[in-house]
């Protein structure tokens, strides 16, 4: 089983980011593949008056408007991969949706630490600390504990314009 412990995708750019490696080497070290993308969530009310959400390509955005950041997931290669690791960095333009999955692990302060939101806290600029909240969410990740060969998935967490 081979072990990769780290591997961060740029939604916004849909772009894969090992630190200190190259796209070609990121490549080769790695068998799984990430496809990143964005879509918004908008009402559609037919003409009975019945209401349906869609996901759609955004276009025009504003405050308030609900995101969808999505990663895709395959693994290609022939052996396992453990304790894969998918981090996605929040745009700045966006904050973390109250009702994302309060599992979700993330960072309130860059990537430097982990946890669920509950637990984290923040300081302010008077230098007193507070629970964190969503709009303080600098990043979300998952650890897939193990990725078989052939295996596929998606990983998503909701967001709102700021």
């Amino acid at each position: 089983m081979k072990l990769f412990t780290k591997l961060t995708i740029s939604l916004a750019a849909s772009a894969l980011a090992l630190p200190g490696m190259s796209a070609a080497a990121q490549a080769a070290a790695s068998p799984i593949s990430l496809v990143g993308d964005v879509k918004a969530e908008k009402v559609i009310t037919a003409p009975d008056g019945t209401e349906r959400t869609e996901l759609v390509a955004p276009s025009a955005i504003i405050p308030g408007d609900r995101l969808i950041f999505g990663t895709d997931y395959a693994h290609g290669g022939e052996e396992a991969v453990s304790n894969f690791v998918v981090t996605n960095p929040l745009p700045a333009a966006v904050r973390l949706a109250p009702d994302a999955d309060p599992a979700l692990e993330v960072s309130v302060d860059g990537g430097k630490s982990w946890g669920v939101l509950a637990a984290l806290t923040v300081s302010g600029s008077d230098g007193a600390t507070r629970p964190a909240a969503h709009a303080d969410v600098t990043h979300v990740r998952w650890v897939l504990e193990s990725v078989a060969p052939g295996a596929k998935g998606r990983l998503t967490y909701p967001a709102i314009i700021r």
